[in-house]
């Protein structure tokens, strides 16, 4: 199947269409017939339609051969779908009716009155471009209804090469919108794309027998020769690669489209604003690119840092600044350090903003250098038709549907990197799980994870089939059943995160694999093997002694605060900071509100008291760090000449509302408070404020950020000592989780 054979077929159809029209005597000037769609692209398959159009000047007697015109045309053989209509008559449809106005920009002269064809299509061209701003949202809907209803030619099961995004409508769409003048998009390779599309589909029709889209999954292997490929397997990892390229520039081409909307439709000669957002990181025309000064060839952490920007505030990472990034910066250390890690998470913890930003990382070749074993999935197809997905998609949904369950877990760092990997096995000799687990496990070694989080992550793949189908094949009420798991989940902790990467990966497999029945059954087994499993008691400690500075035992109302690297050598990997003053109330929440206006991120955070004076200890990303500005900044916090909570930005609301919860027996001597939310700057400074003002006193914080989620543990008492009564508990964990919706879900700037 190759272009010359199509090339063929339209000559030959086109030889029909002369012959018709001359033998009807149809006038020669005020008359023409057309082909339109995709007969006007001269793609024509085996057992294509043929669309033609015969136009007419207003003046133009319409005689018997404007019927008469048809039949040469039906004797033949040919499916014809036809019609007769005005220069007017055509606009006034292609207004009425996308699909006909896109069809019509490919219009192409047959036979009769060549300047009314050039007029025809000057008039389609000029309408186009005139109302292109104010149809691309109906543009862009028909777009995605289609794709809500057939799907992606990538990853659906039974694809369709012509209506699922990826196919060839989307490619005529890509053709449309840069007609429009609005986008532009990369020439070569949407033809590419395309044409190599269209070998597919002729094929198809050979094998077929009939005009049909969609390949069913006996095609592949019969197509196959007549590509020239080795297999069916090949034959889908080529089609379903075109259709991946095909989509990624639709769905570039749409963010763009939608963007020039948005702005002023005159913005003259202006260079575009950069918006610094992270080091090295910028947003332009809501794309994230590269900040002016990038340290491009010294910052191996700039491509992941761009990502996950681009990731969590769902915009568009520009592929030139990617492709720059895998060309230009240095490969990551092995292992790789912590903010390299955490910022990793953050992608995978984006939520829907992950799809595109993976697709480009993916088409530009960062996941060769960020993930390698990626190859192994890569277009992979699942062996069971349950899946709505390939194998790397379906990896994908998994950490977008897990992204809604972190609040659930202690450990949203393990949960994202487990659901990513999966199935990471699949495609090999061996059953998925157990192949998966040695490679999983030597990612997680390469991303830096401890021996306890490597353990973690190789058992939540190893086990995730483990809970369904115990939960549908066993007998709940047999104690044997609680004990096949609690065998091979080793705590409470892996349970948890094993229950959410179960949801996770179920409702991203499709509807029939997480019914309510499914669920329910999951639920029942998780909490009886809760109940079987040891819960350990959080840590309830009151640090390690430190010497008091001079200066705070002479003035308990002075404060002390001292930056120093967190490592040893050049090798350093942020900063600890220790802050020590008098005890009092609200003084944790004054720290905090000192880094968060220096805008440092918080990695973990130990607070005690310690001989009547508040010690705090940050451990921090950033190095460099000025002790004397950061308790100049601090004084200035406690003598009420800065308002930190008027100065603190708010930043963009989040997606998951913050979980705050009472562990009532963690401590037998405080209260224990435990706040799950989105790391942002300022969290710890609302929740201690929060509770600094129902004269609640922080004794003992242990603040740990896991990728994009906080998890914060505070143990609280009463300013006279002794853990809280049930009800002001209760207050207290409603006071900080409305501190921390006010402070977070409105509108903010970033």
């Amino acid at each position: 199947m190759t272009a010359a054979e199509r090339a063929e077929r339209t000559r030959a159809a086109d030889e029909l269409c002369v012959k018709a029209f001359a033998s009807t005597g149809c006038p020669d000037t005020g008359v023409s017939l057309v082909a339109v769609g995709g007969y006007g692209r001269q793609e024509l398959a085996p057992f294509s339609d043929l669309d033609v159009v015969l136009v007419h000047d207003p003046d133009v007697g319409m005689g018997d051969w404007a019927g008469q015109i048809w039949y040469p045309l039906w004797d033949s053989g040919a499916n014809i779908d036809h019609s007769v209509r005005t220069v007017e008559e055509v606009l006034e449809q292609a207004d009425a009716d996308l699909r006909v106005a896109t069809g019509m920009l490919d219009v192409r002269h047959l036979a009769g009155d060549p300047n009314l064809t050039l007029r025809l299509r000057s008039a389609v061209l000029n309408q186009w471009r005139r109302d292109a701003r104010t149809r691309l949202d109906d543009m862009h809907e028909l777009v995605s209804e289609r794709g809500r209803m057939t799907g992606e030619l990538a990853h659906a099961s039974v694809p369709d090469l012509k209506e699922s995004v990826g196919g060839l409508r989307d490619a005529t769409m890509l053709k449309a919108l840069v007609a429009s003048w609005l986008v532009d998009v990369p020439h070569a390779d949407l033809e590419r794309c395309r044409v190599a599309l269209l070998d597919v589909r002729d094929a198809l029709h050979e094998v077929a027998g009939r005009a049909t889209d969609r390949v069913a999954p006996e095609y592949w292997e019969e197509i196959a020769p007549l590509l020239g490929l080795a297999d069916g397997t090949a034959v889908q990892v080529h089609t379903r690669g075109l259709a991946r390229r095909l989509t990624h520039l639709s769905r570039l081409a749409w963010r763009r489209a939608e963007a020039v909307q948005r702005q002023p439709s005159a913005t003259g000669g202006r260079r575009p604003r950069l918006e610094t957002v992270a080091p090295g990181v910028a947003i332009s025309f809501e794309e994230i690119v590269l900040d002016k000064g990038a340290n491009v060839a010294g910052d191996p952490l700039l491509l992941l840092r761009a990502a996950a920007e681009a990731a969590e505030r769902d915009l568009v990472l520009a592929p030139q600044t990617a492709a720059r990034l895998v060309r230009e910066a240095p490969d990551l250390p092995d292992p790789w350090p912590v903010e390299a890690r955490d910022l990793f998470v953050r992608l995978l913890a984006a939520g829907d903003g992950l799809l595109g930003v993976w697709e480009t990382l993916d088409e530009t070749g960062a996941l060769e250098r960020i993930l390698p074993e990626w190859e192994r999935v890569r277009l992979l197809p699942h062996a069971s038709v349950v899946h709505r997905f390939t194998v790397d998609r379906h990896l994908v949904e998994t950490c977008i549907e897990a992204s809604t369950l972190i609040r659930r877990v202690a450990r949203a760092d393990v949960l994202m990197v487990s659901a990513l990997l999966h199935d990471i096995g699949k495609g090999q000799l061996t059953e998925h799980c157990v192949a998966g687990e040695p490679i999983a496990r030597a990612i997680a070694v390469r991303l830096g994870f401890d021996a306890r989080e490597i353990e973690l992550v190789g058992d939540l793949v190893r086990w995730h089939l483990l809970l369904p189908e115990t939960a549908t094949t066993r007998d709940p009420d047999d104690p044997a059943t609680v004990e096949l798991v609690t065998a091979k989940v080793a705590d409470r902790e892996e349970l948890e995160l094993l229950a959410a990467l179960t949801e996770a990966d179920a409702r991203a497999t499709s509807e029939k694999a997480w019914t309510k029945w499914r669920a329910s059954l999951v639920r029942t087994l998780v909490r009886r093997a809760a109940a079987a499993l040891s819960d350990e008691p959080m840590p309830d400690d009151d640090g390690v002694e430190i010497e008091i500075p001079e200066r705070v035992r002479t003035d308990p109302s002075s404060v002390s605060v001292v930056a120093q690297p967190s490592g040893d050598g050049p090798a350093t990997d942020g900063s600890r900071i220790t802050v020590v003053s008098g005890d009092r109330i609200g003084l944790l929440a004054d720290a905090a509100a000192m880094l968060a206006l220096q805008k440092t991120s918080v990695r973990a955070a130990r607070a005690w008291t310690q001989d009547g004076f508040g010690v705090s200890v940050w451990d921090v990303a950033e190095t460099g760090l000025d002790d004397i500005l950061l308790r100049q900044r601090l004084e200035a916090i406690v003598d009420g000449r800065i308002d930190a909570t008027e100065r603190l930005l708010r930043v963009a609301p989040v997606k998951l509302e913050p979980t705050v919860a009472v562990r009532p027996d963690a401590s037998p001597r405080a209260t224990v408070v435990e706040v799950r939310s989105a790391d942002r700057p300022g969290l710890i400074h609302v929740v201690c404020r929060a509770l600094a003002q129902m004269d609640i006193s922080v004794r003992s914080a242990h603040v740990s950020t896991l990728g994009p989620q906080a998890v914060d543990v505070f143990y609280v008492q009463e300013a006279a000592a002794g853990a809280l009564s049930e009800e002001r508990a209760a207050s207290a964990a409603h006071a900080v989780r409305q501190a921390l919706v006010s402070a977070f879900s409105a509108p903010g700037t970033n």
